[in-house]
């Protein structure tokens, strides 16, 4: 796994979906734009980091397909 992350971006059209992971975390939060959809995601949601890695799969939601990520594990933030 690259130590590099790719950049999860707002303000752009949505390329893939969040699946599992924490419970609390809302659909809206799940559904974003991320520059690299072949890489490992990791995401900050509050003093975490939740980590996403992709799957073959894609959805179609509202007319765009959606790279499929399933949650793989967590890390905290360091302080």
């Amino acid at each position: 796994m690259s130590s590099a992350q790719p950049e999860v971006l707002t303000g752009q059209l949505p390329n893939v979906v969040l699946r599992g992971g924490p419970a609390w975390l809302p659909d809206e939060e799940r559904t974003r734009y991320a520059t690299d959809v072949e890489g490992h995601l990791k995401v900050l949601f509050g003093n975490a980091y939740e980590h996403f890695l992709p799957t073959a799969e894609s959805v179609e939601r509202e007319g765009v397909r959606l790279r499929v990520f399933e949650w793989s594990r967590r890390t905290y933030v360091a302080e």
